[in-house]
């Protein structure tokens, strides 16, 4: 028993699922650790920025993300972490649509997701963890025993990216959210390695018209011990 893995609790989604959000109150009330696998991608896409990396090289981004420090601090209760990226605070950057149309598109790169592997098993401490994206269930921890898929019509998923984004003082428009949900959702769907699908022992939940409280405790009733 000694050797048992740390469990993990896997919520996968589109963009603006409310994965995010719902995995931070559900680690907060656990008291388990918290993995939010697209901030580690969007770290990758900004460190390569910062370092002048050409994005449509594969090989030269792997490279990148090998040598990319990232830590999470974590926030009181279920607050966002701040993401520290070669030692520097990158929480805001990290949060705009262009790092996550970069990290869409690295993303799709099988060695810069081989890069990234290890680091995400990493975060898998106990007394668990709970990790959210696109492939925590089907690719990173397949031996996961929770896992939940969420997701929701685009046009709320992009109604809610645009009050996240407008009450931190982004100017963005409603009409160009949407665009970019629908062609980040067939990048995603579409990529040749890790493609967004569920699991096949995932719980599906439709999030659409729900509030977090009601999706925490949709996920929090799945698990038989808490």
């Amino acid at each position: 028993m000694r050797n048992m893995p740390a469990p993990v609790l896997t919520i996968d989604g589109p963009s603006g699922s409310g994965k995010g959000t719902i995995s931070r109150h559900v680690a907060n009330r656990l008291g388990w650790h918290y993995l939010d696998s697209g901030a580690l991608y969007r770290a990758v896409g900004l460190a390569a920025a910062w370092s002048q990396v050409d994005l449509s090289d594969a090989d030269d981004v792997a490279a990148c993300a090998e040598r990319t420090e990232i830590h999470f601090e974590t926030g009181e209760g279920s607050a966002e972490p701040r993401v520290i990226v070669n030692g520097k605070d990158a929480t805001h950057q990290l949060r705009m649509e262009t790092a996550g149309a970069a990290a869409s598109a690295i993303a799709a790169m099988p060695p810069v997701r081989a890069a990234l592997v290890q680091k995400q098993h990493d975060f898998r401490r106990v007394p668990g963890l709970v990790a959210d994206g696109r492939d925590m269930g089907t690719v990173i921890f397949p031996d996961a025993v929770f896992k939940v898929f969420l997701t929701a019509s685009a046009e709320e998923r992009a109604q809610r990216r645009y009050k996240q984004l407008k009450d931190k003082g982004v100017s963005v428009t409603l009409a160009g959210l949407l665009g970019e949900i629908l062609a980040r959702d067939a990048r995603d769907a579409n990529r040749e390695v890790a493609p967004l699908r569920p699991a096949e022992d995932a719980v599906r939940i439709d999030t659409t018209g729900l509030g977090i409280d009601a999706v925490v405790e949709r996920v929090l009733a799945l698990m038989p011990s808490r």
